[in-house]
């Protein structure tokens, strides 16, 4: 921790140590016609509570200096922890430091659509909020060394992973935090990955289907095609021009033709990408037909969660779930994980924190 986060935590523990201190912050408040907020306590399991109990002492900083100056504090209180000048400004410094990490998380936490998709696009814009600069403080500039050197070892053996998870989100098509080459390799990758996934289906339905696919008429019908022979055409005799010019401009090399996952992906790259709270999955399944290749690959990748925070939901709200009639199944399951549910009486009711 750092000093003005050390000496926040010792203001906000005394607040709720002390009855008559946090009475008092109550009528301060509604003299000053502050919200009536209560004061955030740091704790290391809860994300982003650091940042929160700061941004909630500013908030209620007027309230929190008057409170300790009063008598009925003072008197009661042998000692009295306080946040200096210094401090305040420190602490409004790491508010706005540690914003972008608060919004990564929040979206992280979502569980509507938090595809693995984000953590790349969202590393490279924190990663760039914490580009040093000379105005920083000392403390700030702490900070974001801390929080560069604990990303640099994240993510490493995955990248590959995570890019091409990105490059199948249709909101983050373009990566723009790649240089060219880098993303020439990151689409050469989804291409052979996709060979891959057709070349096992094929294999699949090929096992499947093939002790019935054969007919005996039709495979003598292509045995005679494959047998007959066409007879040879004379070679076509050449016109002057031809003669004449033939060797100057000769008609230019035939080129391979592209495959079909190769169009494909020329085909999305240059597609416009869609709004950023639209629904990957979503798109991919309107435009499912556009590319067969490659929406087998999108759903596979996006389909992985970014975060475990969904599944950790259950286990914190499993236990406040009101539930009057439980089958007899689950009754004999109570304290099996995901199947316990505890039911709640009518008169005795559980909360959230």
């Amino acid at each position: 921790m750092f000093p003005a986060s050390v000496a926040c935590l010792k203001v906000v523990a005394f607040f709720h140590r002390s009855t008559t201190a946090t009475a008092v912050l109550a009528a301060k408040q509604n003299i000053l016609e502050i919200a009536s907020h209560k004061l955030i306590m740091d704790v290391v399991t809860r994300r982003n509570s650091s940042m929160d109990m700061l941004e909630r002492y500013l908030e209620q900083q007027a309230a929190i200096t008057a409170a300790l100056l009063s008598i009925e504090v003072r008197k009661n209180a042998r000692q009295l922890d306080t946040m200096d000048s210094a401090d305040i400004s420190d602490a409004e410094e790491i508010v706005n430091l540690l914003k972008p990490l608060k919004k990564a998380t929040a979206v992280l936490s979502d569980e509507k659509s938090p595809t693995l998709s984000l953590i790349v696009p969202l590393k490279a814009t924190i990663e760039q909020s914490m580009t040093p600069d000379e105005k920083d403080s000392t403390t700030i500039a702490n900070m974001k060394t801390a929080i560069l050197q604990n990303l640099s070892s994240r993510f490493t053996e995955e990248q590959d992973y995570l890019l091409e998870g990105t490059a199948l989100d249709p909101r983050f098509r373009s990566l723009p935090h790649l240089l060219p080459e880098q993303c020439e390799e990151v689409f050469h990758r989804l291409k052979n990955k996709s060979n891959q996934l057709q070349q096992a289906v094929t294999v699949k339905q090929t096992k499947e289907g093939g002790a019935s696919a054969g007919d005996p008429t039709d495979a003598a019908d292509q045995r005679d095609t494959a047998h007959r022979v066409e007879p040879e055409q004379p070679p076509s005799k050449k016109t002057a021009l031809e003669e004449l010019f033939g060797a100057t401009f000769s008609e230019p090399p035939v080129t391979q033709s592209k495959s079909r996952i190769e169009v494909e992906i020329e085909m999305y790259k240059k597609d416009t990408s869609i709004p950023l709270i639209s629904c990957p999955l979503k798109w991919w399944k309107e435009n499912a037909q556009m590319y067969p290749l490659l929406s087998p690959l999108a759903k596979a990748y996006l389909t992985v969660p970014a975060t475990s925070v969904p599944s950790e939901h259950v286990f914190y709200s499993r236990g406040y779930c009101k539930c009057t009639k439980i089958p007899a199944t689950t009754k004999k399951c109570r304290y099996a994980g995901f199947l316990a549910i505890k039911p709640v009486s009518n008169q005795k009711k559980s909360s959230l924190c």
